[in-house]
């Protein structure tokens, strides 16, 4: 899929940015090839429209879509194994390396809800306060909602996901 200037785009690293522009630039002595300019919040970022896929460079989640995500966080966590969960924080950073929105979700709402059972660790809490940012900053901007809404919307739906165990 091709971006085009304007489009809101999520990379697994730098967050949400948009798309600039789309411009042929020879960066070395290697033939000039298409290159997206992200902005950022604190950054503007090329990167090779061949390369988008391999980045992991995905458009924001669509409103249409979040009504499956509002399901999976009502939805009961994955049964996982707790201990696993609170000790191997490297699993978690490579599932969210991954960059999707699903798996964002999937994240927050099982590691809230262990964290509501017993404490979850530092690391593992600070994993949880930084992917429960990111979602909610995505969440408010496919929904055009401030971000202060898309976090009580969150946690809204994971207490219907408490209250249903």
């Amino acid at each position: 899929m091709q971006f085009e200037v304007g489009d809101f785009v999520v990379h697994p690293v730098y967050r949400m940015g948009h798309i600039t522009a789309v411009e042929k630039k020879k960066f070395s002595e290697l033939e000039a090839c298409r290159y997206y300019q992200i902005a950022f919040s604190n950054s503007t970022l090329w990167i090779p429209v061949a390369a988008q896929d391999t980045v992991g460079l995905r458009l924001v989640t669509t409103k249409s879509d979040l009504d499956q995500y509002r399901d999976l966080l009502k939805s009961p966590p994955v049964p996982r194994n707790n201990t696993r969960l609170r000790r191997k924080p490297l699993d978690l950073m490579k599932r969210l390396k991954q960059g999707s929105f699903l798996v964002m979700c999937e994240v927050v709402r099982d590691l809230t809800l262990a964290d509501w059972k017993k404490p979850l660790g530092a690391t593992t809490k600070t994993i949880l306060r930084k992917t429960q940012k990111r979602l909610s900053q995505e969440w408010a901007m496919a929904a055009d909602i401030s971000i202060a809404e898309a976090n009580q919307e969150i946690d809204n739906l994971l207490q219907t996901t408490q209250k249903g165990r």
